[in-house]
């Protein structure tokens, strides 16, 4: 016996392999790159869509702003600025414009009944 290893197999023929990708496989690569990117850039786009949005309270108090406006140049009709707040919180920004400007708010904003009610106790 002898420590020497066993001759080695004789080598299958090589095969060549084309030097560039079959054309189908380049374009299907690169179809699905393209679709990757654009997704991706679509994804940020919307994100930051999303992101530059104004929030609700940020709509509600421009819109509140547009009301005092429109109340101070004796306008009517809804405001285009409240064109995104809801109905209900469009009703209760209507009415607290109105009791402002007619007096019957204090300094903090909520309703005192005694100043609306300062007018009418008044006798002839």
């Amino acid at each position: 016996m002898t420590n020497q290893p066993p001759p080695m197999p004789a080598a299958p023929p090589s095969v060549a392999l084309p030097a560039v990708a079959p054309k189908q496989v380049v374009t299907r690569r690169r179809v699905l790159i393209v679709a990757v990117l654009l997704a991706g850039a679509l994804a940020v786009a919307g994100i930051v869509h999303w992101l530059g949005r104004p929030s609700y309270g940020e709509v509600v108090r421009g819109c509140q702003r547009a009301l005092v406006a429109q109340y101070e140049a004796h306008g009517r009709g809804r405001p285009s600025a409240c064109d995104g707040v809801k109905g209900d919180d469009y009703d209760a920004l209507v009415l607290n414009t109105a009791m402002g400007n007619l007096g019957w708010l204090d300094r903090d904003g909520t309703f005192d009944k005694d100043k609306m009610l300062e007018g009418t106790l008044d006798e002839p």
